[in-house]
């Protein structure tokens, strides 16, 4: 039955909370997406009973509503001409929904999108430091006051040292990969960002790791011979670097990228390549290290001043106050200054005891347990892995990769952490557990605890690590449940409508258009990279002895109908699909070379033959690396098998490809003459 457009464009209305919810709306080949203003006004019962909606999901910010091929424009046309609802470009809906949220939520989402490229060298690095600890840490084995693995064993020691360089290095040099990847965030020259970065970390200036050690100070600008100041503009400016440090590269990214951007619209030809990133560095350079850099170090000794007032004035209150927004600070950079409080409350200084050092702890802790939920509660690949390398890390002290890399992008994870973080700093300050050396933030780190107050720091850990775990699984497992099935901020919106799409048509028939019977287009199955078949390793499909076509180099996702048709074969073992378009064109999808001798292994069929299916519907699920781990080439071709039926095959597709793009077009046979 045909659609009733007019009916189906006044429901998405109204199960959406009206045109009044929608901020802005566009549509694709298959798909309305809206911008909404509240997402509990969405009526999804009644999205998902609806007979003429494919399936539903959201990604980039936006609300996703599968349509269908030939219908969603209609009923996209009825939305804005008897809705009222606002239509922008798809690329506009994009920056639409990137506006959306409260400033913090959007804060959080361009924190993200810088360090998501750099997550690897982070990782690398925690998991290193982490090792590193375990070699070096007094106490670890054996017992307190026990010697570390490198003083047991000397030959160690140089293989521990070189792991410190190694693991430090992206910590240390941090500026200069948060320039390179906050200037491309920020529409400017990566290149200069990270000159700018490598500027802020030079051995000219005095390491912000010394800043708070008056000895190492004196003897870095004695072995130097230089001033440790300038005089600029009237104003003395201390030559101290910014190691470890993020919002001050942040800011510097955003000037650079900013005047950048302003000089190119002003200059031309030659002036511009020349001048534009003379003046965006000299202009850039000077506002670091005059206004940027002192006024953020000013910062950061101010938020140290009132953590350490609130924790001595307000105990418990302290505590939890510190606990709590422990893990922000580390999302700043600004906990650097911190051992400019810790080192004079340290015992052999005639301190106390330190009480930054244990609230760290459990912030870590925390933040490591909420990963570690994720890592075991996500369907998506690439979020497990950076779930588990980075809960590891952070129970071992290192966070950054857990923090930027899952719960920071997840959101709801690092508010549970530094709730948990928050109730573990009031159990610090309640049973006055203190530090007598600085050392690595996490479970390893009762060797830098007092002796008489290592088991309740112990305790208190574990019951840190549970309540975190617990209440972020326990989430995942109710609300944060829709996260978690891909990565929220980079999700593949073609393999999320693919999904969506297998999980409608498990419940509602699928009704092929009739204008599908003169489609002779065939879409790409899978989002990768297309090759002409002569360049297929496999000698019966390079020839064409199989029938024309093009082949893809999968990168990710599942395998997809390329037309609107019928499945005539489908292997049990998932390997290969026989389609017949509703135009008469039959098809074969071979998915990798050999990949019958893994019996159905890494395969997950979706479908069965004698079923319809739409374009963009799911055939099968593909493990594409377990796949190629297991020797076997991925390259899937996809060929005419009833060419003779036609008169070939035209705009092959080559290079990157997703889901839904053209692939090749099948040309119709031409009609016989009747002879004279």
């Amino acid at each position: 039955m045909a659609m009733d457009h007019a009916r189906v464009a006044k429901d998405v209305l109204d199960y959406v909370g009206g045109s009044e919810n929608i901020s802005a709306a566009a549509h694709c080949a298959t798909r309305l997406r809206l911008v909404l203003n509240d997402m509990d006004k969405v009526n999804q019962k009644a999205l998902d009973k609806d007979p003429d909606i494919k399936g539903t999901f959201i990604a980039g910010g936006m609300y996703q509503i599968i349509v269908g091929p030939g219908d969603v424009d209609i009923v996209f046309d009825d939305m804005v001409k008897t809705g009222g609802v606002k239509e922008v470009s798809k690329d506009e809906a994009k920056q639409e929904a990137a506006k959306s949220g409260n400033p913090v939520t959007r804060f959080i989402k361009v924190i993200a999108d810088i360090f998501v490229p750099i997550l690897p060298a982070l990782i690398a690095g925690g998991l290193m430091m982490a090792l590193n600890n375990v070699l070096t840490a007094e106490g670890l084995f054996g017992g307190v006051g026990s010697p570390s693995l490198v003083e047991r064993w000397s030959w160690l020691s140089d293989y521990a040292s070189l792991i410190n360089l190694i693991s430090a290095a992206a910590f240390a040099f941090l500026p200069i990969l948060v320039g390179f990847s906050a200037t491309k965030r920020f529409g400017g020259n990566v290149y200069l960002g990270g000159a700018m970065g490598a500027a802020m970390v030079s051995s000219s200036l005095l390491s912000a790791y010394s800043m708070s050690n008056p000895t190492a100070a004196a003897a870095f600008w004695k072995y130097t011979g230089e001033n440790p100041t300038w005089h600029l503009f009237g104003i003395t400016v201390d030559k101290i670097g910014y190691q470890a440090m993020v919002i001050p590269v942040l800011c510097v990214a955003w000037i650079l990228a900013t005047i950048e951007k302003w000089l190119h619209k002003r200059l031309s030809g030659t002036a511009d390549f020349l001048l534009t990133p003379l003046i965006t560095m000299l202009v850039t350079g000077f506002l670091t290290f005059v206004i940027v850099g002192p006024i953020t170090r000013v910062l950061s000794n101010d938020i140290t001043t009132a953590l350490n007032w609130l924790y001595v004035h307000l105990g418990v209150v302290g505590g939890l106050l510190f606990g709590l927004v422990y893990s922000p600070i580390v999302v700043t950079g600004l906990h650097q200054s911190f051992p400019a409080v810790e080192i004079p409350l340290l015992p052999q200084n005639g301190g106390v005891g330190d009480f930054i050092f244990p609230i760290a702890s459990m912030a870590n802790v925390a933040q490591g347990a909420v990963a570690l939920a994720v890592f075991f509660k996500t369907r998506d690949a690439k979020m497990k892995g950076l779930a588990g390398a980075g809960g590891v890390s952070a129970v071992f002290g290192i966070t950054e990769p857990a923090i930027f890399g899952v719960n920071l992008r997840l959101r709801w994870p690092f508010f549970i952490g530094m709730g948990t973080a928050a109730l573990g700093g009031a159990g610090v300050a309640l049973l006055d557990i203190r530090g007598s050396a600085l050392g690595a933030a996490g479970f390893v780190g009762f060797v830098s605890i007092i002796t008489k107050d290592i088991p309740a720091y112990l305790i208190l850990e574990v019951l840190v690590f549970i309540i975190a775990f617990t209440a972020a699984f326990f989430y995942a497992s109710t609300r944060g449940a829709a996260s978690l099935a891909a990565d929220a901020d980079d999700a593949d919106e073609e393999a999320l409508a693919a999904e969506a799409l297998a999980e409608h048509s498990e419940t509602a028939p699928v009704e092929i258009p009739a204008e599908a019977a003169t489609d002779l287009a065939v879409t790409s199955p899978i989002q990768g990279r297309a090759i002409p078949l002569s360049e297929v390793a496999d000698p019966t499909f390079a020839s064409g002895m199989l029938g024309p076509g093009a082949a893809v180099v999968p990168s990710e996702g599942p395998v997809v109908s390329p037309v609107d048709g019928e499945v005539l074969v489908a292997f049990p073992t998932g390997h290969a699909y026989g389609l017949r378009s509703a135009s008469g064109v039959e098809l074969l999808i071979h998915v990798g070379m050999d990949t019958v001798e893994l019996d159905g292994k890494h395969f997950t069929p979706l479908v069965t033959a004698g079923q319809k299916v739409r374009r963009g519907q799911p055939l099968v699920e593909v493990d594409w690396a377990a796949v190629g781990e297991a020797g076997y080439q991925t390259v899937t071709p996809v060929v005419v098998s009833n060419a003779s039926s036609f008169a070939g095959v035209t705009g092959a597709a080559t290079g990157a490809v997703s889901r839904g793009d053209a692939l090749f077009e099948v040309s119709a046979a031409e009609a016989v003459q009747p002879t004279a």
